[in-house]
């Protein structure tokens, strides 16, 4: 899953970066508002990170800026403004969640992980597809109650068809989100984590259509 962090605060940024890769998650970071506009305008995003008070471009008006041309990736806000007219100046602007600094890493995650899953359908931090259980929590993933051995890119892979079970999904769409921004990107890598995947997994869970993609099916 591919997260943007926009963040204008140097060792603040680092910290969620480190924090965010650490669980697994592709982190690109922006440090001031004009930046973060222009990547979350112009790159795929399974959630943003969005501080309120950015150089060049505040978070809200970057918000605005995103819903207003269509963008509709969750967002979580960070604020050091602990009142209600920022709150809600935010969850008017557009925003799925805030969180009011300082924080735990660990309560971050937690609503990151809820408003991905919120975004996808899903209620529960398990993923369910037939006999394959992805703990969002927790990282982890199992088949009957086994737990499977995955590389980071592996797990990656799969927990991008677990957030969207039944829906075709390119190559290129599956590189986008597994891939860090500085990484040399080849889609053909993709076939070789799905090929991997298919020996670990029950037969016929991850459909290939040719030409389109790939798909985990939920009925199994």
């Amino acid at each position: 899953m591919r997260i943007l962090v926009v963040e204008d605060e140097p060792t603040l940024a680092t910290q969620l970066a480190e924090g965010l890769q650490s669980v697994g998650y592709v982190v690109h970071v922006a440090h001031n508002g004009v930046d973060g506009s222009f990547m979350g305008d112009t790159d795929p995003y399974d959630a943003v990170e969005l501080d309120i008070g950015l150089p060049q471009m505040d978070g809200i008006t970057v918000l605005k800026k995103w819903r207003a041309s269509g963008r509709t990736m969750p967002v979580l806000i960070l604020t050091a403004r602990d009142t209600w007219r920022e709150k809600v100046a935010g969850i008017d602007a557009g925003a799925d969640d805030y969180l009011t600094k300082p924080f735990h890493m660990e309560e971050l995650l937690a609503r990151l992980r809820a408003l991905i899953r919120r975004a996808g359908g899903h209620a529960s931090t398990e993923l369910v597809c037939g006999p394959l259980t992805l703990d969002t929590r927790s990282s982890r993933a199992s088949v009957d109650g086994t737990a499977l051995t995955l590389t980071s890119h592996e797990y990656r892979v799969l927990a991008y068809l677990m957030h969207h079970p039944g829906e075709i999904v390119s190559r290129a769409e599956l590189t986008e989100h597994i891939y860090a921004q500085d990484f040399d990107r080849d889609s053909n890598t993709v076939e070789v984590f799905i090929a991997r995947l298919r020996k670990k997994l029950p037969p016929g869970l991850i459909e290939t259509l040719r030409g389109l993609g790939y798909r985990l099916n939920k009925a199994q």
